[in-house]
């Protein structure tokens, strides 16, 4: 212990990373050179799925967990988060309190934002803060909602941006929140059955590559896809009614990953100037899939 602590502070933090946030905390109670260490983590996971091991199924639990991270996050003193990661099954958990650590995280300039709930607890994801980080390159979310504020945003760094099993406020939420995204890069939307969306706008000059998943249950009004700058595109569609895809031109497609239930010749027209396409279609219930390098 005493050839670790003669280590530099900026050394010991590194060494820190490598542990779990929770873990990574508990050395703070080892010695005063070791108190502080731990809050100039890039990275933070938070997550109870990972972190209550004992008496996970009990409300105290939770509760015990929720006042840990909302004791320890805004202590966290380094400039830059790089990463900021919160899963949670927590019954006890309430929406201000996401909202709360979001806004540290943007405070520290985070780069790399995911929340994950694991149940369908619809936290809403509504800190005005977030839509005007100047910082924030990839936003993750999974079983939240989106609730993109009436006011003036913008995302001027965000380059990724996946959404899955996401609810959003109104009709305008995905569109309006693509819309403050003027370099992204990478956008995956997975659709469920608890999906709130009508049709699907995708209107982004920026877009590089593009990934949509819809399962049965989502609504089959038309994708709608403005994205001339595409290279990659994946569209794996199981919708029991399936719609017309909408696309403007795509000159620089490259490569297309399709599955999709039926009529995958509706999609062709798009795929000219391709230059490898995967094509999974089910043909009376018997998949079949067909790689086309062009």
């Amino acid at each position: 212990m005493a050839e670790i602590s003669g280590l530099p502070d900026d050394l010991l933090v590194k060494i820190l990373a490598f542990l779990p946030t929770k873990v990574a905390i508990s050395t703070s109670v080892l010695s005063k050179q070791w108190r502080f260490l731990w809050m100039w983590l890039p990275k933070l996971k938070y997550d109870d799925y990972d972190d209550i091991t004992d008496g996970f199924n009990s409300v105290s639990a939770f509760q015990t967990y929720r006042d840990f991270i909302a004791k320890n996050l805004p202590l966290h003193r380094a400039p830059i988060i790089e990463s900021l990661s919160l899963g949670f099954r927590c019954g006890t958990l309430q929406p201000e309190d996401l909202k709360s650590w979001v806004e540290v995280a943007v405070s520290r300039s985070v780069r790399e934002l995911s929340i994950l709930a694991y149940y369908r607890n619809n936290y809403a994801l509504s800190s005005s803060s977030l839509y005007t980080c100047k910082s924030l390159v990839t936003l993750k979310g999974f079983n939240i909602r989106v609730d993109v504020p009436p006011t003036v945003c913008l995302l001027p760094s965000l380059r990724t941006l996946e959404l899955k099993r996401v609810r959003y406020l109104n009709e305008d939420s995905l569109r309006m929140l693509l819309s403050f995204c003027p370099v992204l890069e990478y956008l995956s939307i997975e659709r469920h059955d608890n999906d709130n969306l009508r049709g699907l706008v995708v209107d982004v000059p920026s877009l590089r590559r593009l990934s949509l998943t819809s399962y049965t249950g989502c609504s089959s009004d038309d994708y709608v896809i403005v994205t001339p700058s595409l290279k990659y595109f994946k569209a794996f569609d199981y919708r029991s009614e399936i719609s017309s895809y909408k696309i403007e031109k795509i000159p620089e497609l490259e490569e297309a990953d399709i599955s999709i239930e039926r009529n995958p010749e509706k999609l062709f027209v798009y795929f000219k100037s391709i230059k490898c396409l995967s094509l999974q279609v089910d043909f009376n219930s018997k998949e079949e899939v067909i790689f086309l390098h062009l």
